[in-house]
Formats: structure tokens, sequence, C-alpha cells
């Protein structure tokens, strides 16, 4: 059995997959399974996988198509597939560095006996090969993603988990008619028990597409109002610092009042904050509404 997944989201992009593969046939190591969860594309996807399955890759494809539920949808079936040690998600727009296979596992052979969740590596940009964000401290040897922002880290960053762990966690909910819950629901939890152990390596290549869930945040806020209700209750619970945790009850009550809750002070963790964010969540609504109509 191999000792990683790599998987793969996709939702209409055979238009950029393509990359994403040639990325892992160019890897040196070839001790992973690439698992394409299809959240209900309406193009060529399923055709392409097809071929390359019949290729001489050097690494088990595997394929599941479900009806599109949205990327925290794509990624419970995910982990419900996946039976390697470690797994890590690289978006059906994005590709593997050069040798990012090898570099995870020797990182994870020389740690793995210390109790981490998993590792934290580096993103870049492709077009540039700039660090997105930036680098992590050269003493930094572990971090848990809050403890990494609060300390002034920037850019998103590549996350390889241990599969055991993520699946100690519950599933990323489904709300009917809405298809967005942050993915960082997840991470938060293991946050809370466990850290990560830091690569300061590169390990994908990210292009940022403009109809990516990064590009239309407005009109997110206003599609899956419950879904991110849901994050900044979570938020809230487990609260970076105070400034952080107002300003969740800021975005709670926008959403509650998008998606017309009218409970929404009573199912809150931080009630006052709650209330004293009212007028402020009141304003971001309307200026949600109005930035989404661009």
């Amino acid at each position: 059995m191999a000792t990683l997944t790599i998987f793969t989201p996709v939702y209409n992009r055979a238009k950029t997959l393509g990359r994403t593969y040639e990325s892992l046939v160019k890897q040196k190591c070839k001790d992973f399974v690439w698992l394409i969860v299809d959240d209900g594309s309406l193009d060529n996807t399923k055709e392409l996988v097809e071929k390359w399955k019949n290729e001489e890759s050097g690494f088990e494809i595997r394929y599941i198509y479900k009806e599109n539920g949205g990327m925290h949808t794509a990624h419970n079936i995910a982990y419900e597939n996946i039976d390697t040690e470690l797994n890590v998600c690289i978006d059906s727009d994005d590709c593997l560095a050069e040798e990012a296979v090898q570099k995870i596992l020797n990182k994870w052979e020389a740690v793995k006996d210390f109790g981490y969740a998993g590792i934290i590596g580096l993103d870049a940009d492709m077009n540039t090969g700039k660090i997105i964000g930036s680098k992590f401290p050269e003493d930094m040897r572990e971090t848990t993603l809050v403890e990494y922002y609060a300390k002034g880290g920037k850019g998103d960053k590549k996350l390889v988990y241990r599969t055991d762990v993520i699946n100690r966690y519950p599933p990323y909910p489904v709300f009917s008619g809405e298809k967005y819950v942050a993915l960082a629901y997840k991470y938060r939890l293991i946050d809370n028990d466990y850290k990560l152990a830091v690569l300061n390596e590169v390990l994908c290549n990210v292009e940022y597409q403009t109809d990516g869930s990064s590009g239309t945040m407005y009109k997110q806020y206003l599609k899956n109002p419950r879904g991110f209700a849901f994050w900044r209750k979570i938020s809230m619970q487990y609260p970076e610092s105070r400034k952080r945790m107002f300003r969740d009850c800021v975005h709670y009550v926008s959403s509650s009042l998008i998606g017309h809750n009218c409970h929404f002070i009573k199912e809150s963790p931080k009630k006052v904050y709650t209330l004293l964010a009212i007028p402020f969540g009141a304003l971001l609504t309307v200026y949600i509404k109005y930035k989404a109509r661009g």
C-alpha cells in the first residue's frame, strides 16, 4: 500500500487538471495514490481520467463521481475513501512541486514518532515562483495554523495530514441548498489537540482562478449563509483573540441576517458580543449585497 494519497476535488476543471496530472507524473517518488473526487463536472473530466488510467504513470489513479455539493463535500468523500497513512489536497488548478512527494515522505520519516497531526509546507505562485505569503521562521520546528498566523505568518500553506487524525473529527456539515463550508473547520479542531511539523519547502505551485471561491466570495456569502454562520460560531468557540472574535461575531450576525435566522442570538456561543455586533453586522450585510452585484 502507498504511504500518501494526493486527492483532488474537481468541478469543470478539465482545462487545468492536465497540468496537475503532469506534475504527478514528474515525481521521481511514486509512493502515492491519486484520488480524484469529481464534484458533478459537466465537462470531459471523466474521459480525461480514464485515459490517464491507461497510461504508464507509475502510480494508482482512483476516480469517484458525486453530485455537485461544493468543495467541502468532496473533501468528505475523499476522507471516507483514503486508506493511506498520509493525505494532502492538491487543487485541480495547481501543480505538485518538484520532488514534493519525496520531501513529504522524508520529513514524515523524521518526525512521525513525535505525535504530530502531519506536516505544514509552503505554496508558491505558479507563474512567478514566489512564496505565497511568507516562509516559516528558520527556528520554527512545529506550529498550529492559529499559532502561525497569530505570530504574523502570511499566505496559504500546504497541509499534509495523518488520515487517522483527520478522520477522528466530524465531517463537514451539509446545509440543504448550500455548497460552501470553510475547510478550516476541521483544521481548527485539529489545532486544539495537535501540532504540525514544519517543512520549509515548497510543496505546491498554485494559480488562483477568477471563477474560484476566492474570486467570488461576496456572492458566496449570499448563497451560503448557514455555512458561513456555522464557521463563525466555530471561530467564536475557539477565538484567536478578542478582536478577531468580535469580527467573527459581526460576520455571524451578517450571515444570520442574510439567512433569515431569527434565533441567531440564542444560538450564538458568545451572546453578549453578538448583541453588540448587530449594528456592524447589519452594515456588513448591506456592503456584501452591494459588492455581490459587481
